[in-house]
C-alpha cells in the first residue's frame, strides 16, 4: 500500500544530520530545499498507471507530459485516449515525447493525438545531419495536472511496465506522486523542453498567474524538496554533481538502485572510498532480465574494484528491475529518470528530486530489502569478469559501446 509522506519525528542528532546533508546538497548544486510538499511511491505499473490515469481525468485546466519512451501496449492506447478525453472537454493538453525513445511508437497513437486536438511535439530529431543533436535526448518523465499534482520516477508507457513485477513481462518500478510547491519545479522543467521543442506558440505559464491555490502552498508538516534538472552537455551535468555529493556526504549506508550500472570512474572511487571509510554500500541492478545486455557487460568491468572495497553487488533475478533510487543513511532519498551510466551523466536530459524524510527512506529502505530476495549477489572472486581476460575484454568493449547508445 502506497503512503503519502510528511516528516517523521527524529531525534536531534537525526536532524544535525539531515541539515548538515542539506547544506551540503545546497552548497553543491546551487538549489534550495522547498518545504511543505507531500510525496507519495507508486510501486510497479499495478499503483502507478491508475493513478497518473486517475490525474489526468480529473484534470479541469491543464495538463502538461514528456516522457522519454512511449511504445506500444494496452496501456499506451489507454494514456493516448484519456489524454485525448481531457483535450475534448476542455483542458490544454501538451504532450513532449523524444523523438529516439517514441520510435516504437504506433502511428495510431499519433493519430489519437492529432484528433483528439492535443498538441504534441518531439524532442530532437533522428533525421538531422548534426550527430550531436541526434544523440541529445530528453530522458525525463513528468507529468503535470492542473499544475496542483505531478508524476515523476522512472516509468515508461508501454505494456512492459503494466503488472506487479511478478514475472519477466512485468518490469519493476517505483514512480512518485508529488503534491505541494514542488510541482512548479517540474511543471518548470517541463516548460524548459517545450520551449526548446519546434512547433507552436509560447507556453501560458509565461504568463503571469493568479495567487496560487492551496495545494500549491506549502503544506504544515510537509516534506523538503530539492529538485535538480540536468542538461546533457557532453562533458558534465548536474547529474553527476549530485551523485557525487551524495557519495560524499553518506556516513552510515548508501542503497542504490538502478536499471544500467555503468559508472563514472571518478564516482567508483567515490564508492569504494565510501566503503573505506565504514559506510555500508548496497547496489541492485538487473540480472539476467535486462532490455540492455550490453551495459550489464559494460558494468562488469567495475565489478574487481568496488567488490574488494567490501560494496555489496546484487543482480535482480525476477524480471526487469527499472527503478532509480538512492537512499543515503536511512534519511534522505534521491529519486527520478537518471541512471548510474554515461548517457544520464553526460549525455542525456534528466530530473532528480532529493527528499528529506526519515519516513519515506524508511519505506522505501523496506522496498530494498525485499527487493534483495529476489536478487542474486556477486560474490568476491566469483564474477566472471574477474575470472577471465576475455571477458574483461569483451567488457571494456561493451563500455565502449554502452557509452554510445
Amino acid at each position: 500500500m502506497a503512503t503519502e509522506h510528511s516528516i517523521s519525528p527524529a531525534t536531534s542528532s537525526d536532524v544535525e544530520h539531515r541539515q548538515g546533508l542539506r547544506a551540503c546538497l545546497t552548497r553543491s548544486l546551487g538549489v534550495p530545499f522547498v518545504e511543505g510538499n507531500r510525496i507519495e511511491p507508486l510501486r510497479n505499473g499495478v499503483e502507478i498507471f491508475p493513478a497518473m490515469l486517475d490525474a489526468i481525468d480529473n484534470a479541469e485546466r491543464s495538463i502538461e507530459f514528456e516522457t522519454f519512451v512511449y511504445w506500444s501496449g494496452d496501456v499506451a492506447r489507454r494514456f493516448a485516449e484519456a489524454l485525448s478525453r481531457a483535450s475534448e472537454r476542455g483542458v490544454e493538453v501538451r504532450v513532449l515525447l523524444d523523438a529516439a525513445g517514441s520510435v516504437p511508437m504506433p502511428d495510431e497513437i499519433w493519430t489519437i493525438f492529432e484528433e483528439g486536438g492535443i498538441e504534441a511535439r518531439k524532442f530532437g530529431s533522428l533525421k538531422s545531419w548534426r550527430v550531436w543533436q541526434m544523440d541529445h535526448r530528453t530522458h525525463r518523465k513528468i507529468l503535470v495536472c492542473d499544475g496542483h499534482v505531478a508524476f515523476t520516477g522512472g516509468v515508461g508507457i508501454a505494456r512492459e511496465w503494466e503488472g506487479n513485477a511478478r514475472n519477466p513481462e512485468e518490469w519493476r518500478e517505483t514512480h512518485f506522486r508529488i503534491r505541494g510547491p514542488s510541482v512548479a519545479l517540474l511543471r518548470g522543467a517541463f516548460l524548459e523542453h517545450w520551449l526548446a521543442a519546434k512547433g507552436g506558440g509560447p507556453h501560458p505559464a509565461l504568463l503571469p498567474e493568479a495567487v496560487p491555490a492551496p495545494e500549491d502552498r506549502p503544506a504544515a508538516g510537509g516534506v523538503g524538496i530539492q529538485t535538480v534538472t540536468s542538461i546533457g552537455a557532453g562533458r558534465w551535468s548536474s547529474a553527476q554533481t549530485l551523485f557525487r555529493a551524495l557519495a560524499l556526504s553518506a556516513r552510515e549506508s548508501i542503497k542504490i538502485t538502478t536499471a544500467y550500472f555503468v559508472p563514472e570512474d571518478e564516482l567508483v572511487t567515490l564508492l569504494v572510498d565510501a566503503a573505506g571509510r565504514g559506510v555500508e554500500v548496497d547496489i541492485i541492478h538487473p540480472g539476467p532480465h535486462t532490455d540492455h545486455r550490453v551495459s550489464n557487460l559494460a558494468g562488469e568491468e567495475r565489478y574487481p574494484e568496488l567488490l574488494e572495497a567490501g560494496v555489496r553487488i546484487w543482480r535482480y533475478q525476477k524480471t526487469m528491475i527499472h527503478a532509480k533510487i538512492i537512499l543515503i543513511d536511512g534519511v534522505f532519498s534521491c529519486i527520478g529518470s537518471a541512471n548510474l551510466n554515461h548517457r544520464s551523466a553526460v549525455k542525456d536530459d534528466e530530473v532528480s528530486l532529493l527528499i528529506d524524510d526519515p519516513g519515506l527512506a524508511h519505506q522505501l529502505g523496506e522496498d530494498f530489502s525485499a527487493d534483495l530476495d529476489d536478487c542474486a549477489r556477486v560474490e568476491p572472486g566469483g564474477s566472471r569478469v574477474e575470472s577471465s581476460w576475455w571477458r574483461r575484454g569483451l567488457s571494456k568493449l561493451a563500455r565502449l559501446i554502452d557509452s554510445q547508445v
